[in-house]
């Protein structure tokens, strides 16, 4: 029984722990990256960052 105990616990904690870990990692950058970004465009007046990233999509869409 203790032979199939170490695999448990180090699949559990490699893989499950692991995954899940940054699972919510990356969905917090998320969510401030959406905030932000929902933010920023709801401002009456857009920051610059934000009109500078317009821009240079907009270039990149006319320039096939």
């Amino acid at each position: 029984m203790s032979s199939l105990l170490a695999p448990f616990f180090g699949f559990f904690l490699g893989f499950a722990f692991g995954v899940g870990c940054a699972l919510a990692v990356m969905y917090s950058i998320y969510l401030g990256g959406y905030r932000a970004a929902v933010r920023d465009a709801a401002l009456p007046e857009a920051p610059e960052r934000l009109l500078k990233q317009r821009a240079k999509l907009a270039s990149a869409q006319s320039h096939p």
